[in-house]
Parts: structure tokens; sequence; C-alpha cells
């Protein structure tokens, strides 16, 4: 494919200024690639690097008594608010689907679901058109469709290949559409290697073919840069609003979402989800009355849509009356983004987690997912070559000897 020359205009369109593109081709000590080009316009926009609002963070407080560890010392600032209690943002949990499934085992529920993450298709609805071609739901409509949006200038979709969690989470999207979202028995064996898990596999190798060159070093932000610079036609992620809103052209007549496609053998869509939530862990029965007290506060309608608009788009309801609080669907990009906010908060209700399913769950999914063994499993077809039942089985041996160490 021949990559469009570097202009200022095109690199007005990547959301860059002038002095920002200088400072990028000082640091490359070139001009930079379309590529490139992309990965520097996501990785210094406000959604990765928060260059317009960071300035202003800076000149909020970080030290006081009352301050405990400051924002970005250890993750999430924690902060003393008395009588022996402190609030932390965020203890993150990923797991799904139903929101509390997760957190329920051994006949209790855990933690209180806060918001959900979810993945969804990508696309341009006018790429689409031009191209012919409708919104696949099925494994054979998608391989249709994404081979005749590969054109010049453009790959029919974008795919990660890196070991990273990023393409475990793709990588699982497709399990889950082939019927493989199980990857225990219920007595806790591993059953990753089965009929199904190889069909998703050998499925994401045919789509990979019309995947980008560089996409074994991908994670989210490079799948965004190459969504937003039209590079891809297609991707699989959590969201793309705030990066197409404010870095491509931000029309949400054109921006589509939809449903990962699945295979022939599963009924309908499903998707990785990610159901955040807060455990409390003080034994204290007035910081437990405080905190529930807080949690209350915060998921009350007219609190939870601000709430959940600290990131508009990724972070989605996980209560009924959530989902139809006014104070989500009143943000300016809730507004502007309507209709694909209502599809992504659709796909969600069908989300699915590996180590986390039918009310199991598996600790030792952990040595599992630190390990990425799942993408490294993507990487010996993908990149080795390996036919995709020998990685498989490869990759359940890999993930036996990982729970033994």
């Amino acid at each position: 494919m021949t990559e469009p020359a570097i202009t200022p205009e095109l690199v007005a369109k990547h959301n860059l200024t002038p002095e920002e593109y200088a400072h990028a081709v000082e640091i490359l000590g070139r001009t930079p690639s379309y590529t490139e080009l992309g990965i520097f316009s996501v990785m210094w926009s406000e959604h990765c690097s928060y260059k317009n609002t960071k300035p202003l963070l800076k000149t909020f407080p970080t030290k006081s008594p009352k301050i405990l560890v400051g924002a970005g010392e250890e993750n999430a600032g924690i902060i003393d608010i008395g009588d022996g209690i402190a609030i932390a943002f965020k203890i993150e949990s990923h797991n799904h689907p139903s929101a509390v499934e997760p957190y329920t085992y051994d006949d209790h529920t855990w933690a209180v679901p806060l918001y959900n993450m979810a993945h969804s298709m990508w696309y341009r609805k006018s790429v689409f058109a031009e191209a012919g071609i409708t919104p696949p739901t099925t494994w054979d409509e998608l391989l249709v469709a994404v081979e005749a949006l590969t054109q010049e200038g453009q790959y029919g979709i974008g795919l990660p290949a890196n070991k990273q969690l990023y393409t475990d989470q793709v990588v699982y999207d497709f399990m889950v559409n082939a019927g493989a979202d199980e990857i225990y028995n219920e007595d806790g064996t591993l059953r990753f290697n089965n009929p199904q898990t190889v069909e998703a596999y050998d499925f994401y190798r045919q789509l990979y073919q019309f995947s980008p060159p560089d996409s074994p070093n991908w994670t989210w932000g490079e799948a965004e840069a190459c969504f937003a610079n039209r590079t891809c036609a297609i991707i699989p992620q959590f969201t793309v609003i705030t990066t197409y809103d404010t870095q491509a052209e931000g029309d949400p007549e054109d921006l589509g979402v939809m449903a990962i496609p699945h295979s022939a053998n599963v009924d309908a869509s499903g998707t990785i989800a990610y159901s955040n939530a807060v455990m409390l862990l003080t034994e204290d029965p007035a910081k437990q009355a405080a905190a529930q007290e807080f949690l209350r506060f915060l998921l009350a309608p007219g609190n939870y849509g601000r709430f959940l608009n600290m990131e508009p788009g990724l972070f989605l309801p996980v209560t009924e009356a959530g989902s139809q609080d006014e104070s989500f669907w009143n943000d300016p990009l809730a507004v502007k983004y309507q209709s694909q906010l209502e599809t992504m908060v659709e796909n969600a209700k069908n989300g699915r987690l590996f180590g986390f399913t039918n009310g199991n769950t598996f600790p030792s999914i952990a040595a599992i997912s630190a390990q990425n063994l799942v993408a490294h499993t993507l990487q010996l077809v993908v990149i080795d070559g390996m036919a995709a039942a020998d990685a498989v089985a490869e990759g359940q041996r890999l993930m036996e000897e990982a729970l033994t160490e």
C-alpha cells in the first residue's frame, strides 16, 4: 500500500499543532511516516496524554495532611476523609457479564459494580456504503466485508497481535463468538484446548491478513490511531468516541458501531466486558456504613451519570436506573453520540470474561492473564505460522505449566 504524503493539511487533520509536528520531526530526525504520524497523534491526544487538561490538573493541590497517596504516585490518589476512613479511585476488577455475577461466589457477593466496559466493532458508515457492504453479523459476512474494504491506503480491519492485554481481549472476543468463552471446566481444570477455541484462532488468522503489518506492536492507542486516520476500516475497541470526536471527523452520523460478529455455530453475538467494582476491606461497622452511604450517593440518579461521564463513551452503566439517568444522557458527547452509546450499552449485556463465567471464579486465571498466554498463543499462529490446533494445544500446555509455578 502507498502511504499518503505528509502535508500541513494532513498534520492538521491529525489534530497536531505545527509546533508538535516540528517536535515529532526533531525526535525522529526525519519526516514521520503516515503510520508514525497517527501514533504521535493518538499518544499526544487529550485521551492518552491529557495535553490540554494536564496543565489545569497540575494546579490542584497534591500536598496535604489529608492526602495519603498523591495522584500518580501509585495509580489513583488516596484521600483521608476522617474517622479513619480513606477513599481511593479507582479499584478495578476485570470481570462481567451481568455486572454482579463475577463477584458472586461461595454464596456471597464480594463487591459493588460501578461501571462496565465492553468491546464493540467500530466503522464508518460512508466507507461501508462506498464498498457496497452492510454491517456483518456473522463471521462469513465479516470476512467478505474485510476483504472488500482492503483497498489502496486502507486495511479492512485492525487487529492486535502484541503479547499484551489488548490482544488477550480481542482474541477472547472471537472465542466468545465461537462458543469458547469457558476456559475452565467446572472443577477448575482447563478446557482451553477445544474445537471452538481452535475455530476462533483460525478465524483470527484469516482476518489478520487484512490488518496493518505493524499490529504485532499494537496496544489500544495504536488501534484508535489507525481508525482515526482512516488507515483501518474496522477496529474492535471499547470506544473510539473521544478520539474520533477530537482527532477525526467528529461526525456522529457517519460513525458506526456494531456487535462483534459470531460464528455459524453461535446464535448471538457476545463480547468481552469488564465490570469495574468497589470492594470494602474494612471490618469496622462504622467505616462500612460510611462507605455504603458514599456508594449510595454515587449511584443515585443525578450523580451516577456525571460519574460515568468522566470518560464519556468508555464507562457504561451497570444498573437499569443508571442506563436511564438523565445526567448520563445529557452530557454533550452523550447527546451527540446517543445512538452509538445505546448500541454499546446493548452490546455490554452479552459480555463475558475468561475465568469469571457461569457463576464460577478461578483465581488461577491471574497466572494465565499475567503472562498474556491467550495473546502468546495467537502469536504462534499469526507470526510463527503454527496451525491453530497445534498452537491451542501448546497454549493449554503453557497455561497448565503457569498454574503449577
